[in-house]
């Protein structure tokens, strides 16, 4: 007898800066097509555009990506691919958001100011390069578990730090009246359009930032040719990539979102669904009752084989 396949889920992450004076109208009935076609992910619309992840049926998926690319705003939309056996999200939200990706310095624009792309196929060459400083804009938790061999860690916890990071950074500094030339990184490619645009702002002439993040390096460079170290977080019940983008073997604290650090299993801070050793301590005693019970919850979909979601959209 032939056992049915596992279902498989299409994950396409996608973002574009445009300028989007409408972009409140626009969630409505996004929002009511992604439902409508059972996509569920994160959309974030704000002023300066577009930031998503979603997953659903191949079809389903490319359905809410021609529908955006039917409107002029989203016609040069790029996305990425990958595949599950597992859903990657279990509801679907489109929030209203300031920026698409919080950096909180006014008037930095990367549609205009963002530095120079580079290809991942010549990303190699251009980080190996002696005279050039290799930043990794993203969160502390993620270059963790994964970076670029030679990358600085501003070892910030959000991206809005990074403005102060670099303003103070020795690497970064003039040297004899000239600021050195910089190639910057993060997951899929947006927080660097920002990152660049800042640095630009600054008086940097020479700014680079890798085309399509991490993950379409990790996608297009073989293994054996790879910079890479590691595997790369992702915002999704995959947790992490590795080369392929292929799943890869970290796990995720229920609690904080982040994934667990090394040994963490072992831990009297951990316990699953409540808490780890990243958020043991900044957690309170009712948080850990409330996330108890949300684990207690799904705990027992799980052995009713249901699928707890908590709720549909936001």
């Amino acid at each position: 007898m032939n056992l049915p396949l596992s279902p498989r889920y299409l994950t396409a992450a996608f973002y574009l800066f445009v300028d989007l004076p409408d972009y409140v109208e626009r969630r409505a009935p996004l929002l009511d097509l992604c439902l409508a076609r059972n996509v569920k992910g994160l959309i974030l619309l704000a002023r300066e555009g577009i930031n998503s992840t979603i997953a659903g049926a191949q079809e389903d998926v490319q359905a809410v990506l021609a529908y955006l690319r039917a409107d002029p705003a989203f016609a040069t939309l790029v996305h990425k691919e990958s595949w599950s056996d597992k859903a990657p999200f279990h509801r679907m939200k489109v929030r209203l958001k300031k920026e698409i990706v919080t950096m909180g310095v006014p008037g930095i624009s990367p549609t205009t100011g963002a530095g120079t792309y580079v290809k991942p196929q010549d990303w190699n060459a251009l980080i190996s390069a002696p005279d050039v400083v290799l930043v990794d804009t993203r969160n502390d938790y993620e270059v963790e578990i994964g970076t670029f061999a030679g990358a600085l860690d501003p070892r910030i916890k959000t991206f809005s730090e990074l403005p102060t990071w670099a303003a103070q950074a020795p690497a970064l500094q003039a040297q004899n009246g000239k600021k050195p030339r910089v190639a910057m990184f993060c997951t899929g490619g947006i927080r660097c359009e920002k990152s660049t645009a800042l640095l630009r702002a600054q008086g940097f002439d020479e700014v680079y930032h890798l085309e399509g993040g991490i993950l379409k390096y990790l996608e297009t460079v073989p293994p054996e040719e790879s910079l890479w170290q590691g595997e790369c977080f992702v915002f999704d019940e995959r947790v992490s990539v590795g080369h392929g983008l292929q799943p890869g073997e970290h796990q995720l604290c229920r609690c904080c979102r982040q994934p667990l650090p090394e040994g963490a299993l072992n831990s009297p801070q951990y316990e699953a669904g409540v808490s780890c050793p990243r958020c043991f301590g900044v957690s309170t005693p009712e948080q850990k009752n409330s996330a108890r019970e949300r684990q207690r919850q799904w705990l027992l979909a799980k052995a009713r084989a249901q699928t707890h979601i908590g709720r549909i959209a936001e």
